[in-house]
């Protein structure tokens, strides 16, 4: 057996409440000029404090740009036609996933110098290698791959506790949905180091969820910057993110997905999850449904609980989904790319009595309550 050549970059990140005093030290060695790109939003809850750090550098900002609507291929050639980009050193990239995507799609396929600066805890991109990219009308293309991250992510906690807290609730679906799923994809394989190391990693990526989640959820929602919330931004942010970087090899299986997120794609062909949904939000639902499939009813009971106690959703109806609806995805669900490198075969069976048995969960619940 021929053993593949490779590398791993892992991420670079500092975290606190006054962590944008670090630019400097960080950034000074790659030159002076600094583009600064992001979402609306983004820029406006955080410009003010990275301009006021960067004041104490050697860095001067040259700019200050929105990066569009959407991660989309034409908006990143956008982006890098701009003067401005061409004149900087380095990009600072601020804001959530389609933001901080939007910059590593455009700065490290130039070998351009980018670092993050996420303002809410919903997905990993700050410190992953891959940008999901998106179709113009909006809809899901393809994750664009790279061989490293951002140089550096800039984590300000009173930041991200300011933002609305249902992103760090839907991060909080998605972030444990990475766990069930490597561990799953991965059953019974002698795996290559690094996929093994990114499966024992992933575990963080539910400890300590089911351990602090609830009571960060309630912190974020005062704007409270605890220890608890803390430990859920890492575990949303960082321990994702190296985790996605290990579990994705362009030569070996895909252990980075599952039926969770399956059952999240095959749901946005309603157009109500894109229009009122996040994707953490259903694929923390989707958890449910693999965890039934697979027969963990201890730790479907885990995640059941915890989903109730912060009010993500656990039934069709909070997702609003029709039951019909529902029965045409079932129908996709075991033809996806992301159930293909599964230990078994998914059935529409499997689904349908997954679903069953979640539905009589909450009917029991809701006759108790």
């Amino acid at each position: 057996m021929k053993l593949e050549n490779y590398e791993v970059h892992l991420p670079n990140y500092s975290i606190g409440d006054e962590i944008y005093g670090k630019i400097g030290p960080v950034c000074e060695s790659y030159g002076k000029k600094v583009l600064v790109i992001g979402g609306p939003k983004a820029l406006a809850a955080a410009y003010d404090k990275i301009e006021r750090y960067v004041k104490q550098t050697n860095l001067t900002i040259i700019g200050k740009e929105f990066y569009g609507e959407n991660c989309t291929y034409a908006t990143v050639e956008k982006l890098r036609q701009m003067p401005l980009y061409q004149q900087a050193d380095m990009v600072f990239g601020v804001g959530g996933g389609k933001a901080l995507d939007t910059v590593k799609c455009l700065c490290i396929e130039d070998d351009k110098p980018v670092f993050a600066f996420p303002t809410i805890a919903s997905n990993c991109a700050a410190c992953t290698s891959v940008s999901i990219m998106y179709n113009e009308d909006g809809t899901f293309l393809r994750p664009h791959f790279f061989v490293r991250p951002v140089m550096h992510s800039f984590i300000d906690t009173e930041i991200i506790a300011k933002a609305p807290s249902r992103y760090m609730w839907a991060g909080i679906g998605d972030t444990y949905a990475k766990y069930y799923e490597a561990t799953i994809s991965s059953r019974g394989e002698r795996l290559e180091h690094f996929t093994a190391l990114g499966v024992a990693v992933s575990s963080m990526c539910r400890d300590p969820l089911i351990e602090y989640g609830r009571r960060a959820f309630e912190d974020h929602k005062k704007g409270l910057c605890t220890y608890d919330v803390e430990q859920v931004v890492l575990a949303i942010v960082v321990t994702t993110g190296i985790a996605s970087i290990f579990l994705t090899k362009d030569y070996t299986p895909d252990y980075n997905s599952g039926l969770a997120h399956a059952v999240f794609y095959a749901l946005t062909s309603c157009p109500v999850i894109e229009e009122r949904h996040l994707h953490g939000e259903v694929v923390g639902f989707g958890v449910l449904l693999a965890l039934l499939a697979d027969g963990q009813y201890e730790e479907f009971e885990k995640i059941y609980r915890l989903n109730r106690s912060i009010g993500l959703p656990v039934s069709l109806e909070e997702i609003e989904i029709t039951e019909s609806q529902w029965q045409k995805c079932a129908e996709r669900i075991p033809d996806m790319s992301d159930v293909a490198h599964y230990p078994y075969r998914v059935t529409k069976e499997m689904l349908e009595g997954a679903m069953e048995y979640l539905k009589e969960k909450v009917r029991k619940d809701s006759e108790e309550d």
